[in-house]
């Protein structure tokens, strides 16, 4: 009996430990499809590779480096709040280096380990991408643009930036600091962990107190003068007028027709008067024109 508990007890050791073991396939047999862009029929996938173009700014590649960035669920123990992360939240390389980046996916899903704010004649979309689906290894290479700035690298998948995976990376001496970084830099709106229970007069948003009715004569005072937006304004009135003058001769030239043929007859004398504009226009051209043109002789 004692034989047969221990050797049950190996066996489930052994089938946890099969279990737990996860193979991690290296992918480096990608199909090149131009511009950069590596793919392979079992997830894996690399998007602004640059191995050579200097950009600009760059006289030579100042170093050459090689990173490991592991991604999963266990890094994220350490960061209260979080689901997933980086092994690493924080690099720093010299401007101009050629950097090398070895991704690899620990989890049973998707992740991405993404950079942004390249420069866009050299990196479409400003970005260099790398992705693997499932326990999975892609590598992909790119050369750091010159200058001190601070850039965003994180994983794209819906909620895996929010739950914790992403970091900086500084060129130079890099840029400001990004916030919400974990470990790195405080949280735009932190996490509470304390346990205490909710205080409205110390939790509760400060809402500004209402302002003290003024007296009316205080209102008559301190109200902004207005300009006066009366129904007889100058334009109104100059309408009048224009209606008025020309009142008789409308009534003349329209007297007995019907509604239909005073519409007509506007249309007409409207294109009529477009007409004589027209010609005016283009014999002003002729007479600009006229003085600089050069007599061809008579054939």
């Amino acid at each position: 009996m004692v034989k047969f508990l221990s050797l049950a007890s190996l066996v489930c050791a052994l089938s946890v430990s099969t279990v737990s073991a996860k193979e991690v396939q290296d992918h480096n047999q990608m199909m090149n499809h131009g511009d950069g862009h590596l793919m392979d029929m079992d997830g894996a996938m690399v998007m602004g590779q640059n191995t050579d173009t200097l950009p600009g700014g760059c006289e030579k590649i100042a170093a050459t480096k090689e990173i490991t960035v592991r991604a999963g669920h266990k890094y994220s123990e350490k960061f209260p709040g979080t689901m997933f992360a980086f092994d690493q939240q924080e690099y720093q390389f010299e401007p101009c280096t050629k950097l090398t980046v070895h991704f690899i996916n620990e989890d049973e899903i998707r992740h991405q380990w993404m950079m942004h704010g390249l420069p866009k004649y050299l990196y479409p979309k400003g970005m260099f991408h790398l992705e693997v689906s499932g326990p999975g290894k892609v590598s992909g290479t790119l050369i750091l643009p010159p200058g001190d700035k601070t850039y965003l690298v994180h994983c794209d998948i819906a909620q895996h930036m929010e739950k914790g995976m992403k970091g900086q990376l500084k060129v130079g001496k890099g840029g400001e600091d990004l916030p919400s970084i974990p470990g790195v830099t405080a949280s735009i709106f932190p996490d509470d962990y304390s346990g205490k229970p909710y205080d409205p007069k110390v939790d509760a948003p400060v809402t500004p107190a209402p302002v003290a009715a003024q007296p009316a004569a205080a209102k008559a005072v301190s109200a902004p003068v207005q300009s006066d937006d009366s129904i007889v304004s100058g334009v109104t009135v100059i309408g009048l007028a224009i209606g008025l003058i020309a009142a008789p001769w409308l009534s003349k030239r329209f007297a007995g027709m019907s509604a239909g043929e005073i519409v007509a007859t506007i249309l007409e004398q409207s294109a009529h008067l477009v007409g004589l504009v027209v010609q005016l226009i283009s014999k002003l051209v002729k007479m600009v024109s006229g003085k600089n043109a050069i007599a061809l002789p008579d054939k």
